[in-house]
C-alpha cells in the first residue's frame, strides 16, 4: 500500500516539476546564435581584427537575451548548445577559408554568413 502511494507521489511530482530550457525554443534559439557569434568572432580575431568588435557587441546582446530567459537549473542545456552551435560554425569558416574545393569554399561562406546574419537578425540594434 505505501509503494502505491510513494508511485503516485513520484508521477504527481514530474507533473509539478518546471520543464526545461528545452521547453523554450527561443532560449534554445539565442543559445545557438551565441555559439555561432562566437565562432565568428573567434574567426574574425585571426582574420578580421575590427570585424571582431562588432561581433563581439552582438554577441554580448545575445548572452543578455539568454540570462534573461533562462529558468534557473537550465545552463548545462543551454551551454551545450552554445558548444554545438559553435563548434558547427566554425567547421563552416574552416571548410570556407580552407578547402581546396572552390564549391565547397562558396557554399560554406554562404551558409556560415546566411547563419551569422539570421543571428544578428534577432538583435535589435
Amino acid at each position: 500500500m505505501a509503494r502505491g502511494l510513494e508511485t503516485s507521489l513520484a508521477v504527481f511530482m514530474l507533473g509539478v516539476i518546471p520543464a526545461s530550457g528545452a521547453a523554450d525554443p527561443l532560449l534554445r534559439e539565442f543559445a545557438v546564435c551565441a555559439g555561432r557569434l562566437s565562432a565568428v568572432m573567434e574567426d574574425q580575431w585571426m582574420f578580421d581584427g575590427p570585424g571582431s568588435e562588432q561581433t563581439e557587441a552582438e554577441l554580448l546582446a545575445m548572452v543578455s537575451l539568454i540570462e534573461a530567459s533562462m529558468p534557473e537549473g537550465a545552463g548545462r542545456e543551454v551551454m551545450a548548445w552554445r558548444i554545438d552551435a559553435k563548434v558547427a560554425q566554425r567547421a563552416l569558416l574552416h571548410q570556407a577559408r580552407y578547402s581546396q574545393d572552390a564549391r565547397i569554399v562558396e557554399t560554406a561562406a554562404a551558409r556560415a554568413e546566411a547563419l551569422a546574419a539570421e543571428c544578428r537578425g534577432m538583435i535589435l540594434s
